[in-house]
């Protein structure tokens, strides 16, 4: 999605393009799985003047609009990514927290049998499973 189609995502939903959600995004895009305190710290070093709650209520605004998604990667808060690359799935290595984006169509029979046996639609981009790396488990 480029920048101009964001920003008339925004306008359109009636949301006012503010420099904290320019902040926000640039920093969940930059650092592409984040959680809200480590946006926070990255958007700090552009301006010291964004605080928790402002950077908790644009990914919430981001989110609803489809900007940003999040999910679990840990037992903590959670996590977000943008949705400006490729949908996918996690998998997160619990010796060493590495986080592995996954394409959707590696669970697609997943998905297909969900769908035929309990007639449930899976969103896949919230899906995380958590296990053991290769390299950890060598």
């Amino acid at each position: 999605m480029s920048d101009e189609d964001w920003r008339e995502r925004l306008r359109g939903s009636g949301y006012r393009l503010t420099p904290q959600r320019e902040l926000v995004l640039a920093a969940v895009e930059k650092l592409q799985h984040a959680t809200p305190d480590e946006v926070l710290a990255c958007v700090r070093e552009s301006s010291s003047a964004i605080n928790a709650s402002t950077v908790y209520r644009n990914l919430e605004v981001l989110e609803e609009l489809g900007l940003v998604r999040h999910a679990h990667l840990s037992d903590r808060v959670a996590t977000y990514h943008s949705t400006t690359e490729h949908e996918h799935f996690h998998l997160v290595c619990r010796k060493c927290q590495r986080v592995i984006s996954v394409d959707p169509d590696v669970a697609g029979d997943f998905a297909a049998r969900l769908q035929a046996e309990r007639g449930f639609v899976p969103d896949l981009g919230h899906l995380v499973v958590f296990g053991e790396c290769v390299e950890c488990e060598s």
